[in-house]
């Protein structure tokens, strides 16, 4: 997409993501500074320029952005009390897949759709099997966020998905290590992974078409 479109998407999800704060902070049930409304607000401008300036076509774009917003939003519920509410996480799947399901029936581009349902399946099952191995570390919102990520990611080929999946888990390696030293925290310290997927799908999305 052009530079108009990239920063016109950009504006219009920071102040969506604005004005959704309230709603956020009593389906949080918290007053956290990470719900205060700059911070979904600049998450949301960055995921609407990122998702503006991967879609190749309007029917791409909306759903691109509305994932965009909604893992915004999720990113800054998760920072402030480590949950992924499915009030946001369930609906991504509908706003994303029907614009993709469009988009695929105005290029007969079916394969891409079908690649992006498997690898939501492929990283549900995954997922899911991490959570039941370590369910202190996984929750079912990150199986239940992994699906719709993969389905972004699958839709732009495998390469991304799996990118984008070991980034999220690199991340994660990071952050861990960074508690650790930094701040000393205990081992056995959590902290939300929803943020790190997201921005490892970013990381999928923007290389994944270098990295195989």
């Amino acid at each position: 997409m052009g530079t108009q479109i990239v920063v016109l998407t950009a504006v219009v999800s920071g102040l969506a993501a604005a004005g959704l704060s309230p709603w956020l902070r009593a389906l949080a049930d918290s007053s956290s500074g990470w719900l205060r409304p700059v911070v979904p607000a600049s998450l949301a401008v960055a995921a609407g320029a990122g998702a503006a300036a991967v879609a190749t076509g309007a029917a791409e774009l909306v759903g691109f952005a509305l994932l965009a917003l909604g893992c915004a939003l999720l990113a800054a519920v998760d920072l402030a009390s480590e949950r992924l509410p499915d009030l946001i996480v369930g609906p991504l799947y509908p706003l994303l897949l029907v614009p993709l399901t469009v988009a695929a029936a105005l290029h007969q581009e079916w394969s891409r759709l079908g690649r992006a349902a498997v690898a939501a399946a492929v990283l549900l099952v995954c997922y899911f099997v991490l959570a039941f191995i370590s369910p202190s570390n996984l929750g079912l919102g990150d199986v239940k966020l992994a699906g719709v990520l993969g389905a972004f990611l699958g839709w732009l080929g495998w390469s991304p998905v799996l990118l984008g999946s070991l980034a999220a888990f690199a991340l994660s390696a990071v952050t861990a290590l960074v508690l650790l030293v930094a701040v000393r925290a205990d081992r056995r310290r959590s902290y939300p992974f929803g943020p790190l997927m997201v921005a490892g799908a970013a990381v999928g999305a923007a290389w994944g078409p270098f990295f195989l």
